[in-house]
């Protein structure tokens, strides 16, 4: 309870930054969706910013052309992103190591390609314009981000209680095993296909849901949702905070957006390189991640 009441610290420390705050919220309910299928079941994902993608414009359609509530569009979002990727859960699963790396990096590259083909439809280089996202419950979507920050916050928040319940049910135990050996665990019981393509889908739900909020919180939509640049950060954030722990995506997220937002401040043209320089240090000293890091070091006798 203490980490979640700090996340309120901001409305009162650094109200300024409130529209930062909001980015971390959302990128961390991403990282959240790739560590259930990375740390938990083994999935290694380079093209994880398709359903995040698809759901920001499904969010970003709906809106322009139909309804601008934004928990309506935030479910709708959710599903549609969900159901894509059961879709292509049907061959992802079949694959390991290097070939299912490919597979979802070429499926990643596919939807970033087919949206900006169709730029009738999502306004390809350009973005989609004319997003109009309507109060939530009474609340406007200013450029202070307050509502924005409470919102991502709220949902973070929900999804998160979702997500530590999966993981500490049977099934969440059962996709550990398969994480271990995938062969050995049907054999009491386990159905790995049919445990992966279901997690697939919860993991393609909650990034979709983390891409509606980037639509509904910023009023834009563009090809950069889809990018293979949003899937590697995400994955580096991920290696950051710790895979196959709750909170090393939020943890990561925090990490990665804060000392990015820093680093690209002081120095606009070389960031890359602290970001870089701070990975490295991470997987030398630390391979398992920020928390796996500090787990340690508290089980580590005196």
């Amino acid at each position: 309870m203490a980490f979640w009441l700090a996340t309120l610290l901001p409305f009162v420390v650094a109200p300024n930054y409130l529209s930062l705050a909001s980015q971390i919220a959302i990128t961390a309910l991403f990282a959240l969706s790739l560590d259930l299928i990375l740390g938990y079941a083994g999935i290694v994902s380079l093209g994880h910013a398709a359903y995040f993608g698809f759901g920001a414009y499904t969010a970003g359609l709906l809106s322009k052309h139909y309804i601008g509530e934004p928990l309506t569009g935030l479910v709708l979002s959710g599903i549609t992103a969900g159901l894509l990727g059961y879709a292509t859960s049907h061959i992802i699963i079949r694959f390991r190591h290097l070939a299912l790396i490919m597979l979802t990096l070429g499926l990643g590259l596919l939807l970033f390609e087919a949206a900006n083909s169709a730029s009738a439809l999502t306004g390809g280089a350009d973005g989609l314009q004319g997003v109009k996202i309507s109060p939530l419950l009474g609340f406007k979507f200013d450029l202070y981000g307050r509502t924005a920050y409470a919102y991502s916050l709220a949902v973070l928040f929900l999804v998160f209680l979702v997500a530590r319940r999966i993981i500490h049910s049977p099934f969440g135990l059962a996709l550990r095993g398969i994480r271990e050996n995938a062969l050995r665990m049907p054999a009491i019981g386990a159905p790995s296909l049919a445990h992966l393509r279901k997690v697939y889908t919860i993991a393609a739900v909650m990034a979709g849901v983390a891409g509606a909020l980037l639509t509904q919180t910023t009023s834009t939509v563009s090809l950069e949702v889809l990018s293979f640049g949003r899937s590697a950060d995400v994955l580096v954030i991920l290696i950051l905070g710790g895979a196959g722990r709750l909170y090393g995506g939020i943890v990561g997220a925090i990490i990665y957006m804060v000392a990015r937002d820093q680093v690209s401040g002081m120095n606009p043209q070389y960031w890359y390189f602290w970001i870089g320089l701070l990975l490295v240090a991470v997987v030398m000293f630390l391979p398992n991640g920020i928390l796996g890091g500090l787990s340690a070091l508290y089980k580590k006798p005196q």
